[in-house]
């Protein structure tokens, strides 16, 4: 914090694949200044609806002013190449406050003090260069390095598999538990009303070092470890005729250790090609939600706990969460 403090702003160039993109976090006393943080969330979420609080709430929120709170701005380089916060152009944010572990403990002990994420967004434009991980990482370094605090917590959709792999694989984060569709009416590009909003709840130690190793599916998908059975499926879709993967089986019975619990692979591409008006195409997001919303409490119940995200190798690519239970608990 004492960089702040001298009035030298927290920043970090990087250079990614030959780009200049700069990750500053935010110290304006100006509310203007914060406007764009709110254009950004709605280009990426298009729900205009759920919108952060507004300049003047967001520059007091800030905890180089009066709050608790952590903005961080992605910026990517003008036309000479060099980005900077005031002629660069905003590409990425996130967003985050200060909150606790225990609530009846309250702030009276520094380890009940925890950093929740609450956005984390990159231009659409821009999902090329790697920035949704590079923009974590340096949130992480200023909540452990500024802030002083040793855990960073966040939900996910966990249907979504590029989340699932950065955060469970490549972070290595815990899942603390599955919550049903918290949201309430929360639409936009990346949700639909009719299909819960259902999220995990994940806490990433910043004193462990992340990245898992690569796991091996192959003898795991021949030996009878996953929890649903799929196949692929033709439909029409909102641009045309598409395939998606459904779930025919659900094997509840598996007395396994290790389980995989399959998802799509890119389910906010199925959300947006089965919102047509064809009840049977409609549906296929709805029992993924349903289907694997019942496998994971009732794993979860069983003692077993995410242990990994992997991909298989061979095309098309599977999906898998892995779970384990320590053989104590095997029933």
């Amino acid at each position: 914090m004492e960089r702040a403090r001298r009035g030298r702003p927290i920043e970090k160039v990087m250079i990614i694949k030959g780009r200049r993109f700069l990750f500053r976090v935010e110290d304006s006393s100006s509310p203007a200044d914060y406007l764009k943080d709110e254009e950004l969330r709605n280009a990426v979420w298009r729900y205009p609806q759920d919108n952060l609080p507004g300049g003047r709430n967001m520059m007091c929120e800030n905890f180089l002013h009066d709050g608790g709170s952590l903005f961080i701005g992605v910026f990517a380089g003008d036309e000479k190449g060099m980005p900077s916060a005031s002629g660069g152009t905003l590409v990425g944010f996130s967003y985050g406050f200060v909150g606790l572990k225990d609530k009846d403990a309250g702030f009276r002990a520094p380890e009940n003090i925890q950093f929740y994420s609450q956005y984390n967004a990159v231009r659409e434009d821009c999902r090329g260069f790697n920035l949704g991980v590079r923009l974590k990482e340096f949130q992480r370094d200023q909540v452990r390095d500024v802030f002083g605090l040793k855990t960073i917590t966040c939900t996910y959709d966990p249907l979504t598999a590029v989340n699932a792999y950065r955060n469970i694989h490549h972070f290595g984060m815990d899942v603390l538990a599955y919550r049903a569709d918290i949201y309430g009416e929360f639409g936009g590009l990346l949700n639909r009303l009719d299909v819960a909003r259902d999220r995990l709840f994940v806490s990433w130690d910043l004193s462990r070092k992340g990245r898992k190793r690569s796991c091996d599916l192959s003898k795991r998908l021949i030996l009878g470890h996953c929890v649903f059975e799929t196949e692929p499926i033709r439909v029409r879709g909102k641009s045309g005729e598409t395939e998606f993967d459904v779930i025919r089986e659900v094997r509840g019975d598996l007395d396994q250790n290790v389980l995989l619990l399959e998802i799509p692979g890119d389910f906010y591409r199925m959300l947006q090609e089965t919102d047509v008006s064809d009840p049977r195409v409609r549906q296929i997001p709805v029992f993924w939600r349903m289907k694997t919303r019942e496998a994971f409490q009732r794993l979860f119940a069983r003692g077993f706990r995410v242990s990994d995200f992997c991909g298989t190798n061979t095309a098309p690519r599977r999906y898998f969460y892995v779970l384990t239970r320590p053989e104590t608990a095997k029933s």
